[in-house]
């Protein structure tokens, strides 16, 4: 089913008029919101945090240490617009909310209130869910929301990032009328959570100099795998100079393989996982002299062959959200396959054991925008089993149970397996 066909089936459950175009990123969420079982008609967003709780979790979050900043820089501009500064947390919960006193009295009829919880999965289509389900800066103006008590209001937002890890703190929005949501608006919105996150490495890059150990610059790595044919390679110095380097294939596999053993490997070990055939040892430490050209000696040692930074890897942070239980937010780090062009065999391995690791635990939550948001991948679309459950989790009223079907006698065509036709 193409986007436009989505679009025409929800258009009825509560979204854009009948007929009126939507970005395809909007549809997306729809299907999101309607897997979740948000209902176009709730008037009001959940409250998760209250009271003393949320004093307390807020006072203690990362983000409080740059709230001032951030309230400053944005804060006062958009009550001036007679708009709202809102920044949330990693789960969608709102820690602050800041306007003049009308604009919030109106904001509470739906629910946008501190402790307010505005993850797609409960609140349905908004630009902070939004942003947290797509780790990206994103606009939604009236009628694109998914609740239709919603529809009067436009919001712009954007992720902020802990600089050290680069894992999600929370998110930045400023929610208003129609004419609030402009290009200048997203920019300003961006600029406020980039000075954030600067902020953030400022004070990071200030503790670690308080301690003689690191005062010689301490090195971190981020290797960004998923979903490239090539690695994405940014090294950070500890003194505020950061590059990134696009990989060669033969070098993102070589670094994939080292990165999950801090003791490194021989070059023997390191040969057997990344050729599928008996190579010479010439030929891989002519590929690792080259690598170590590009990166500096300091950073990758020999005997064994190791790297010698604090790392982080987008694919080890979806497998430490599996590890904690946290299933929605492995899925939403997971940008596909790992290096999908690879051959190398520990790099298949790893790649398997991670799609596999990743797909059971969906299929063992029982979340259906889950199941929804896999099978739309153009890995997990032709996941006969998992659009199995995923028609058995929907509620009977679900707006995407025709969905489900439809690809279900679509796969059954395609694998020649005529069945009885389902029931709706």
């Amino acid at each position: 089913m193409t986007p436009s066909h989505w679009h025409d089936a929800l258009c009825s459950h509560g979204g854009m008029p009948a007929g009126r175009r939507v970005r395809a990123q909007v549809v997306e969420s729809w299907l999101r919101s309607a897997a979740a079982g948000v209902r176009a008609e709730t008037v009001d967003a959940p409250i998760t945090l209250h009271g003393d709780a949320l004093r307390d979790y807020r006072e203690a979050h990362p983000l409080a240490r740059v709230f001032p900043l951030l309230d400053d820089v944005l804060g006062q501009a958009a009550r001036d617009c007679d708009a709202i500064m809102a920044v949330s947390d990693a789960a969608g919960q709102l820690l602050w909310v800041c306007g003049s006193t009308a604009v919030l009295r109106r904001a509470e009829s739906i629910g946008f209130i501190e402790g307010s919880n505005w993850d797609e999965r409960v609140a349905g289509t908004n630009a902070p869910g939004m942003a947290l389900a797509l780790d990206d800066s994103v606009h939604i103006i009236g009628a694109e929301h998914f609740r239709t008590s919603v529809h009067r209001w436009s919001c712009a937002a954007t992720p902020i990032h802990d600089p050290s890890t680069q894992s999600l703190l929370g998110v930045l929005d400023v929610t208003g009328n129609d004419q609030l949501v402009v290009p200048q608006t997203t920019a300003l919105v961006r600029t406020a959570a980039r000075l954030a996150e600067s902020e953030l490495a400022r004070e990071g890059l200030a503790a670690r100099s308080a301690q003689p150990e690191h005062t010689g610059g301490h090195i971190m790595v981020l290797l960004e795998s998923l979903g490239r044919s090539r690695s994405l390679l940014t090294i950070d110095d500890g003194r505020r100079t950061r590059h990134t380097v696009r990989l060669s294939p033969r070098h993102s596999e070589i670094l994939l393989l080292l990165a999950p053993t801090p003791r490194g490997l021989s070059g023997d070990e390191l040969g057997v996982l990344l050729y599928e055939e008996d190579s010479s040892t010439s030929t891989l430490r002519a590929e690792l002299n080259r690598l170590r050209h590009l990166l500096g000696e300091e950073l990758l040692t020999s005997r064994p062959y190791r790297l010698m930074a604090e790392l982080t890897a987008d694919w080890l942070v979806v497998e430490a959200h599996l590890a904690r239980g946290d299933v929605a937010s492995a899925l939403r780090r997971y940008r596909g396959p790992l290096l999908p062009a690879s051959l190398a065999p520990g790099v298949v391995r790893l790649r398997d054991n991670l799609e596999a690791s990743l797909r059971q635990a969906i299929l063992t939550c029982g979340e259906p925008d889950l199941m929804s948001t896999w099978t739309r991948s153009s890995w997990g679309s032709d996941d006969y089993e998992m659009w199995q459950a995923q028609l058995a989790a929907l509620g009977p009223a679900s707006a995407l149970r025709p969905l489900a079907l439809g690809q279900l006698a679509r796969l059954d065509r395609e694998l020649g397996m005529p069945r009885e036709p389902r029931r709706s």
